[in-house]
């Protein structure tokens, strides 16, 4: 059940102090339960990497099996960084020879925030499709999120992304499209997921491959599908790890680049997001903004604290669920052999068959 402190990494401090489970490493040691080794392909920017472990640390750790977890972070050199940034990776991150070496029963990788529409022009392709190549090989499952999944379905199956006519940002309603699939056991058959993106994926293109669409939504397209093995690869397209307050962070630095300039229009708010009372507010301080910046006024001060009280999350539950269901097949299925994805007599082209 519970993320071993297995490294000085201070995300393991703040997760503990936010109530979740993290076992010390001298007490996992001398526990007599079956660990698993998740790795965490990093590939987000300096404002959200740390952000992004705790995100999806929490998912991973919270999840209810009798299993210690161990979460491998890496990312790609090729992605510039910050000297800041650059140091917190050398301090606690891996490499990728190390990830090999050590070996995974499990992988995710997270979005990225892309320079070129084209994903094969990006500095981060090269290592990404040798880490793809080395998880077909070697990995259990591998969960891709977001931008991941764009990257992950164009290079394996040569499926392009469609650029959205407008960005497809907010919180959005979802139906399980297969009820009896392992990974959407004891999901609500409706529920919601955050999304963020300006380019989709959509269930007709997967249907062309044999990739199968497990949930989706009516406004947001596929959220959920995983390869036609069943659990090989499992693709998000929206984010079910964000936090409550992500998209407000999203929406305030929108807020800021049309205040600098930077864009033109003045942010619209993200979908099905906010409160009718959070809409009164952001509304009245987009008011006193402009104002501010016609008149060239000191700038109004952002109300966080109050934002931040009436938040809702609506899609943790979910997402903790399908965690709890993904990391429970990768259990029962892979090696105590780290470098090999399967235990003797399951069926790499059909795992799930073994458990039936």
């Amino acid at each position: 059940m519970p993320l071993v402190a297995f490294s000085p990494l201070p995300t393991f401090d703040r997760l503990l102090n936010e109530h979740h489970d993290v076992l010390p490493l001298d007490k996992a040691k001398h526990q007599d339960i079956r660990e698993l080794h998740v790795g965490l392909l990093n590939m987000m920017p300096d404002t959200t990497l740390q952000a992004t472990e705790r995100q999806f640390m929490r998912l991973v750790g919270d999840c209810n099996q009798i299993v210690q977890f161990y979460v491998h972070l890496f990312t790609i050199p090729q992605i510039e960084r910050s000297e800041e940034a650059q140091a917190w990776i050398d301090e606690y991150y891996e490499d990728f020879t190390q990830i090999k070496k050590h070996g995974l029963d499990a992988l995710i990788i997270s979005g990225a925030n892309p320079a070129s529409p084209h994903l094969e022009q990006e500095d981060f392709w090269p290592m990404l499709t040798e880490v793809i190549d080395w998880a077909k090989e070697n990995v259990t499952s591998t969960l891709c999120a977001c931008l991941a999944t764009h990257a992950v379905v164009q290079y394996l199956y040569d499926i392009q992304r469609e650029p959205l006519a407008d960005k497809k940002w907010g919180v959005y309603r979802h139906r399980l499209t297969q009820h009896d699939h392992p990974l959407t056991r004891h999901i609500n058959t409706r529920f919601d997921v955050p999304h963020s993106r300006f380019n989709q994926i959509t269930r007709e293109q997967l249907d062309r491959v044999g990739v199968l669409t497990l949930a989706q939504s009516d406004e947001a397209g596929v959220h959920l599908a995983v390869s036609p093995d069943g659990i090989r690869l499992v693709f998000f397209q929206g984010h079910p790890e964000y936090d409550d307050f992500s998209l407000l962070k999203e929406y305030k630095r929108e807020v800021d680049r049309w205040f600098n300039n930077e864009r033109k229009d003045y942010p619209p708010f993200p979908e099905h997001y906010f409160e009718p009372e959070v809409v009164d507010k952001l509304l009245s301080y987009k008011q006193k903004l402009e104002l501010a910046k016609q008149n060239q006024f000191a700038r109004p001060d952002w109300p966080a604290d109050w934002l931040l009280l009436r938040l809702d999350n609506t899609w943790r539950d979910t997402a903790l669920s399908t965690f709890n269901n993904w990391l429970g097949l990768v259990y029962q299925l892979t090696n105590k052999n780290l470098h090999l994805p399967f235990m003797e007599g399951v069926d790499p082209g059909k795992p799930l068959e073994s458990l039936s």
